[in-house]
């Protein structure tokens, strides 16, 4: 029995959004498939889709790249020292992220400052639920089993920081240089953090 492409499976689901970009079934020729992946591919990037497809792929293409030194996560220059600040004190750290667990590794594994991964705990994607739905919260927050009020979110989308809010978790919102201009009702909304330096933070034990 024949297996249907899952790429083919993917793109049926989007058919109904603007600008869609059919891939060709597999049983078309092979550079017509191959064509039509890579559109696809562009169309979605074009649009920021934060697709789990999409994110595995791209951590798929930065494996061999960060694998031989040509390619390095960076880092804000604050962020080492709060996370090894806050891991001493028996905080545990972990990354929800639109981008795949393996990108995520793969950023911090290889980052300019050196391997980092020792310091989280975990790692969660889009596997987990969409980073603007509450319920991905509770479901990670079920999963370290960690009550969502003992919880601090940090994001630099408001979007992100609304569900994590209404899930019950506390959210500190950084503002970084390039980040998209926040409104002044944004602003009232959540606390502003310019550097990870400005949360003083302890366990509760």
């Amino acid at each position: 029995m024949s297996r249907r492409c899952p790429a083919v499976e993917i793109t049926e689901n989007d058919s109904g959004l603007k600008g869609f970009v059919p891939i060709p079934s597999e049983h078309e020729a092979e550079l017509q498939v191959i064509k039509g992946v890579v559109d696809n591919v562009h169309w979605q990037m074009s649009l920021d889709r934060k697709t789990t497809a999409l994110k595995q792929l791209q951590g798929h293409m930065w494996r061999s790249a960060y694998a031989s030194g040509k390619v390095k996560g960076e880092v804000y220059d604050d962020v080492v020292p709060a996370l090894n600040k806050w891991k001493e004190a028996g905080l545990k750290l972990y990354i929800f992220s639109s981008g795949s667990v393996e990108a995520q590794k793969l950023l911090f594994g290889y980052s300019i400052e050196g391997d980092l991964l020792e310091l989280f705990q975990g790692h969660f994607d889009t596997t987990v639920g969409s980073k603007v739905e509450s319920e991905s919260y509770r479901r990670i927050a079920d999963r370290i089993g960690c009550p969502t009020d003992n919880i601090l979110f940090l994001t630099d989308v408001i979007y992100e920081a609304e569900a994590a809010r209404e899930a019950g978790v506390h959210v500190a919102v950084a503002v970084r240089p390039g980040n998209a201009a926040l409104t002044d009702e944004e602003k009232s909304k959540f606390h502003l953090i310019t550097s990870f330096d400005q949360l003083n933070l302890s366990t509760t034990q």
